[in-house]
């Protein structure tokens, strides 16, 4: 068995399509949804990242800010950014680009982000009521991972999910998500993480299998249940390249279906952050 390929680019941008139309409907109502990214420091991957972000709201029709800041900046300074923008009209939607620089504490940054403008999920308010059933926006990379799933014909409902990876980014959001009753999710997840004994034992028997540890490759072959659907989240840098949580090669010979590192999760990302966007604007009617 050689597992297919699930395509995030070619989903992303069926959803980037579906976004430009919510787009230009906003635009007949007087409203342009507007973005601002807050981008601290010189870190090469959250500048590509950034960069690919603001870009992809040139292309949807999306208005974007760009504020850079210095990896110096006075955390208040940055706070009082982050005021002037939550009290800006035509800005719906606030994205902080972490990781931030040690001297900013980062959950002060992410609370001072009004809830009805945090598109990328992370405010508490928000991650409560995802967790209740009734989220304003999910967070975009686990709303994405969930498109994908749905998108791509993976039943959801009544499977094992295990998810290798407790982050607030990830893996504790997406468990919220396929754990809700309702469509694509119901399904019975387990969370494991750096605590977890054996490991193995958890992954062999998950129907979806999303790995998010970050360590490259942490995901064999030997740990995944024959037929399964594997989801790669991970993004790690290594002398082969980029390459994923989870052994490609040898676990797309086990697995029926599986996301390639990259072109696989992190085009759905920014497809739903877009998403999230409209979303803000068009609760604002």
């Amino acid at each position: 068995m050689t597992a297919r390929t699930i395509d995030g680019k070619a989903i992303a941008a069926e959803i980037r399509a579906e976004v430009k139309r919510d787009v230009a409907a906003l635009a007949e109502q007087g409203i342009t949804p507007g973005l601002a990214t807050v981008l601290v420091g010189d870190d090469p991957a959250s500048h590509v990242y950034v960069r690919t972000k603001r870009k992809a709201c040139g292309e949807a029709g999306i208005r974007s800010w760009d504020h850079d800041l210095e990896a110096s900046v006075p955390e208040q300074e940055l706070l009082e950014l982050i005021e002037r923008l939550n009290s800006d009209d035509e800005v719906h939607g606030i994205l902080v680009q972490l990781p931030l620089p040690e001297h900013v504490r980062e959950q002060t940054v992410l609370d001072a982000v009004r809830p009805h403008k945090d598109a990328d999920g992370f405010h508490p308010y928000n991650f409560g009521r995802l967790l209740a059933g009734s989220p304003l926006v999910a967070s975009a990379t686990p709303a994405g991972i969930q498109e994908l799933l749905i998108r791509s014909g993976v039943e959801i409902a009544g499977k094992d999910v295990v998810i290798v990876g407790r982050s607030n980014i990830v893996g504790k959001p997406l468990a919220a998500l396929l754990m809700q009753k309702g469509a694509g999710a119901n399904a019975t997840v387990t969370v494991c993480h750096t605590g977890t004994e054996d490991l193995a034992g958890h992954t062999r028997r998950a129907d979806i299998l999303i790995a998010a540890i970050g360590r490259a490759k942490a995901i064999t072959a030997p740990m995944v249940k024959e037929g399964s659907v594997v989801i790669d989240v991970g993004m790690n840098r290594t002398e082969d390249g980029l390459v994923g949580d989870a052994d490609y090669d040898a676990v797309k010979e086990v697995a029926s279906a599986i996301t390639p590192v990259p072109g696989g999760v992190g085009p759905m990302t920014i497809a739903m952050l877009l998403a999230n966007v409209v979303k803000l604007a068009r609760s604002t009617i």
